[in-house]
């Protein structure tokens, strides 16, 4: 039994210094590609007219290539198109026809001061480029390109350029307008809701000319990767997953960072539905084709005035408009906070995935289960710490079985120690006989020397979900609990649940047997509370919350079964 828990300590020391080691490290921004690397979808046509249209009709159902990133990516040069300011209840958006440039989250402050500004997700400023871009390529004779793209064409439509969402008002609608020299008009409107962070982006082409029209849109998120603020050790931001992800229904969840690109090889891949999109700590932007529309992923990086810029991009569906007719094509972009409810709400599949809990699904799919189990907690106490006791003490419930047999079996061992002792005396150095004696006993005063490793065992997986977990859901970011604690997923500033977590491991050895025991194993596990509270001193607040109210009742439990089943030490 000595042993086994020894070798468990080691394995929680293991698996936490895995964690320093991952949060510890520098997540700069990934090395600039030597040359713009693109997939079929990205590469640039050198046809002389706008890059990446084709020389000659396509067959029917091919995708062309969107503009190549190269020549259009950069902030100086959109500054150049009008552009419209939108405000709602919780984003404030500044776009043009083609691009959102600029995407403030009203209801999120940039730190834990309230009255600081609000979270930016896009942005200009070269060092932390993130845009939206959307826009059109035009199959047709001689590489003749008749359709606007991200950059330039799209006008607003009768010139107004600030939108409000008016009291009372559910939505509020930007029109933009392209006109074509062949008589087709595009007109996009863009929709912003109250209360939510989906865009919606309509396109409707309109062919008054005399010849048919075939195009192809093309929706893309392009970054230049944030420089991640230090914060510690063991920050969480600099653990989260940054980079591209995108969901097919026959590859499902999949993802590459940032300075994978290029090393993981082209991506070009055919879906139906699905969403491509860029994550971060907290937030994540995201495209959403239709469920039925039929399109093309891709990836790409180019050189940008800020450093390597990183692309996401769907192309498709295709629109065949005969003269007189008219077609549209609609899709979603999400810019925001990765909200759980909110997101289940909008009904596609695997984008619930961007709330990144794992990289393991089994992983991932427990960190799920703990905050469906922690949401409803809130919704009752109403604070997210108090939540997290009362998970604790929910895990606690669930697993009373196994951990009442445990400290049943280590307070008989403790009830034994004068005999053990006494055995040890006896057999000296002969190990095998030591350990065929101590065997005997256990099985004639019925004590299990395992029976505590299944509940250890049973927590590892769920501490692990549950760091992730507090690590990713934003509904925890910068939640207070009481007093000093006014961020759970930051360190605690005074060290104090560090310290207590200390005491409670300390005062828990004391009740544990230590009979049999090798003096170089017992001088050890002396220096296990100091090592652990050191490492917990930098681990997010709310991840402390839960050891430490964990080991508590532990510790009571424990004290109960030894005052119960050793209340008068066996003699030898």
């Amino acid at each position: 039994m000595n042993q086994t828990r020894v070798f468990l300590i080691f394995a929680w020391l293991m698996v936490a210094t895995l964690l320093w080691m991952e949060w510890g490290k520098e997540k700069a921004a990934p090395p600039e590609a030597a040359q713009t690397t693109a997939t079929t979808a990205t590469a640039a046509a050198g046809n002389g007219s706008v890059p990446g249209v084709p020389t000659a009709p396509l067959a029917p159902g091919a995708v062309p290539s969107a503009p190549n990133m190269a020549a259009t990516a950069s902030p100086a040069t959109a500054a150049a198109a009008p552009t419209a300011t939108v405000t709602t209840d919780v984003l404030k958006v500044v776009l043009d026809g083609g691009e959102l440039r600029q995407a403030d989250l009203l209801k999120y402050p940039s730190t834990a001061d309230r009255d600081s500004a609000p979270v930016r997700v896009f942005a200009q400023d070269p060092s932390n480029y993130f845009v939206a871009q959307s826009g059109w390529v035009q199959s047709g004779a001689a590489g003749a390109q008749n359709a606007p793209t991200h950059e330039a064409g799209f006008v607003p439509e009768g010139g107004k350029t600030d939108y409000t969402l008016a009291d009372g008002a559910a939505s509020v609608d930007v029109p933009f307008v392209w006109t074509g020299a062949n008589g087709v008009t595009i007109r996009r409107t863009y929709t912003f809701t109250r209360g939510d962070y989906v865009v919606r982006v309509r396109d409707e082409v309109i062919n008054a000319g005399s010849t048919p029209w075939q195009g192809f849109v093309y929706r893309q998120l392009s970054r230049v990767p944030r420089a991640l603020v230090k914060k510690g050790p063991m920050s969480a931001e600099q653990y989260s997953f940054q980079g591209a992800a995108w969901y097919s229904s026959a590859d499902k969840y999949e993802k590459r960072k940032y300075d994978k690109f290029v090393d993981d090889g082209p991506l070009q891949k055919e879906v139906t539905g699905g969403w491509v999109g860029m994550l971060q700590h907290h937030f994540f932007s995201a495209w959403i084709p239709g469920a039925n529309d039929k399109s093309t992923f891709s990836l790409a990086t180019t050189q940008g005035t800020g450093g390597t810029q990183y692309v996401v991009r769907e192309v498709g569906p295709g629109v065949n408009v005969a003269p007189g007719t008219n077609a549209s094509t609609e899709a979603r972009l999400w810019v925001g906070p990765k909200l759980v409810k909110a997101i289940e709400a909008q009904n596609v599949p695997g984008l619930d995935r961007a709330v990144d809990f794992s990289s393991f699904s089994i992983m991932a799919t427990i960190a799920s289960w703990l905050f469906w189990v922690l949401e409803k907690i809130y919704h009752l106490v109403g604070n997210w710490g108090w939540a997290i006791v009362g998970l604790v003490l929910l895990i606690k419930l669930a697993m009373y079985p196994l951990s009442a047999a445990q400290y049943k079996s280590m307070a008989k061992m403790r009830k034994f120690q004068p005999r053990m002792a006494q055995l040890k005396e006896r057999y000296g150095d002969d190990k095998q006989k030591l350990q065929m004696a101590m065997m005997e006993l256990y099985k004639k005063e019925k004590i299990n020397p395992v029976g505590g490793c299944l509940p250890i065992l049973l927590q590892m997986p769920v501490f692990l979900a549950l760091y992730w977990m507090l690590s990713e859901s934003v509904e925890l970011r910068h939640a207070p609990w009481i007093g000093w604690i006014t961020d759970l997923t930051s360190r605690d500033p005074y060290f104090v649940l560090p310290l207590i977590n200390v005491a409670v491991m300390w005062f828990t050895q004391k009740l544990n047997p230590t009979a049999g025991m090798d003096p170089m194993q017992a001088k050890m596990m002396q220096f296990m509370p100091l090592v652990f509270g050191v490492m917990f001193a930098f681990f997010p607040a709310g991840l402390v919350l839960y050891w430490v109210t964990n080991g508590a009742l532990g510790l009571l439990q424990q004290w109960w079964m030894v005052k119960r089943y050793s209340e008068e030490p066996a003699k030898a």
